[in-house]
């Protein structure tokens, strides 16, 4: 099937019918977006329950991973094919996915329903956002709609958190994942009513480059099992192994992909100096988006005690204002001579939020440490639509949907190594300080029950513990109170050369 014929409006099909599709696009957006925001929020009351805090990084990395190698892949497949057949399949995926971490009775069941969903959100990130350029190629018309999109995106990430608070406390964890079958069922009508069928390729034959999907998959997985190993002491010669392993296939994609006729990650694209800095940004972006999405629910519920509900209005304000930010970037764009400087301001707000959030400890007012989650939200909103928007325009046409696909893979890479880097320190630090507080009070026969933080957001265990402590003479508030510093400390990452005593 060939490209529909251009309108004059500089898009492919009717106002009605394009509306109808791009609202499609937004059931899909918002899909994806609620998921990344409830979950987060929901996160530290799953741990408690499901006793699983040894895989707290898994449940983000596990969703992270199978959705890097899947998106070049679908979004290769979406330029031979058509991006519709796998837009619907993702949404089935997804939303099946979504049924199956619901029903999760452990926390193995769910990092593996998460490793399914990925797969779904994969498909979706791979075909979803390259359909907006199918409809709209004209640049200024495309970047009006993408406005669209962009805000129900944005406006899901708003409702997120706190959605993800109130269900969490008021319904239980399990509902944040079966909020998703509503907007699953919408998504599924509209693109498949509405969405055409838009091929850049001919019916000739099509190799797909599983060779490269392979070489991508042993790379970021080796990758990732060198960034979860190495700060808990793993064997050095398993990390050596699988860093060496991680190193040769990068070598041997880079190799491969020059080599093949039609490849995953076209070379030329990548040594694209305009592209390559792109991704690179993209990288960045995603590992502060989910470092903060996974993280600061638990600095906000263990280290400084506020229910689920809570920390979700607190995040709120990040989730919120990424709307913010991409509105007022379309306007003041468009009437700049130099869109890149909207980059600059969106990385220099992204870091100030940073910083701020850094310095948060017990007493800092909420509505301060809300004002840094806007700052955030508001810089998150400057950089991803721009970040979309370069990347369409530097690359070629017949690449649009694997470059837009590889934008969106880095910011994933990126996330990936946030949750697991962040994660990994957090656990580490919390645990060197949990022991220096325990030896510091002759309690070190405490450590077991205090080795992960899961005990700060589980006030059932909280109450055992106090029980048990007061039987032996300990003051169980004070002792929480240290132990919720030292997962403060750890949270902000600061200098385990500081030790926090009692």
């Amino acid at each position: 099937m060939s490209t529909l014929p251009q309108h004059s409006e500089g898009q492919v099909l009717p106002f009605r019918q394009s509306l109808m599709a791009v609202l499609g696009m937004c059931f899909v957006m918002t899909m994806v977006a609620i998921d990344q925001t409830v979950v987060g929020t929901a996160l530290p009351t799953i741990v408690a329950e499901l006793d699983g805090f040894d895989l707290y990084a898994w449940v983000a990395t596990a969703y992270l991973l199978p959705s890097v190698i899947t998106i070049p892949i679908f979004g290769r497949l979406g330029d031979y094919y058509g991006r519709k057949p796998f837009v619907i399949a993702a949404i089935f995926v997804f939303t099946v996915a979504s049924l199956l971490c619901g029903a999760a009775s452990s926390m193995l069941w769910l990092v593996l329903a998460r490793g399914l969903q990925g797969i779904g959100g994969g498909m979706l990130i791979g075909c979803a956002f390259a359909c907006i350029p199918d409809l709209f190629p004209e640049p200024r018309v495309r970047l009006r709609w993408q406005v669209i999109v962009s805000s129900a995106f944005g406006i899901a990430n708003a409702v997120g958190p706190s959605l993800g608070g109130i269900m969490t406390e008021q319904y239980g964890w399990r509902s944040v994942f079966f909020v998703n079958l509503p907007v699953g069922v919408l998504g599924i009508f509209f693109v498949a009513r509405f969405l055409p069928r838009i091929r850049h390729y001919s019916a000739e034959k099509i190799q797909l480059d599983w060779q490269g999907a392979l070489l991508i998959a042993l790379a970021l997985g080796c990758l990732q099992m060198v960034v979860e190993l190495l700060p808990k002491g793993g064997s050095p010669v398993t990390v050596l192994l699988l860093g060496a392993g991680s190193i040769a296939a990068f070598a041997g994609l880079y190799v491969w992909e020059g080599r093949c006729p039609q490849p995953l990650l076209p070379i030329d694209m990548i040594r694209n100096p305009a592209l390559a800095v792109l991704f690179v940004l993209a990288m960045l972006v995603g590992f502060i988006i989910f470092a903060l999405m996974f993280y600061a629910p638990l600095l906000l519920q263990g280290g400084f005690g506020l229910s689920p509900q809570e920390a979700g209005l607190l995040i709120t304000p990040m989730a919120a204002c990424i709307t913010v930010g991409s509105i007022l970037n379309g306007r003041i764009i468009s009437h700049i001579d130099k869109p890149n400087r909207m980059l600059y301001a969106g990385f220099g707000t992204l870091t100030a939020a940073c910083l701020g959030i850094v310095t948060t400890h017990h007493d800092t007012p909420h509505v301060l440490f809300g004002f840094y989650m806007f700052l955030a939200g508001v810089g998150i909103g400057f950089t991803m639509p721009n970040l979309t928007i370069f990347a369409q325009h530097s690359a070629d046409r017949t690449l649009l949907g694997i470059a837009t696909a590889t934008l969106q893979s880095t910011r994933m890479v990126g996330g990936m190594l946030g949750t697991a880097i962040v994660g990994t320190i957090v656990s580490h630090s919390y645990l060197w300080r949990v022991t220096d507080v325990l030896r510091s009070e002759n309690a070190l026969q405490w450590l077991p029950q205090l080795r992960n933080p899961q005990v700060l957001v589980d006030p059932e265990a909280q109450q055992t513990l106090a029980a048990q402590l007061s039987q032996h003479g300990s003051q169980a508030s004070e002792l929480l109170e240290h132990v919720r510093e030292a997962l403060v400390a750890g949270c902000q990452m600061q200098s385990n050369f500081e030790p926090q005593s009692a």
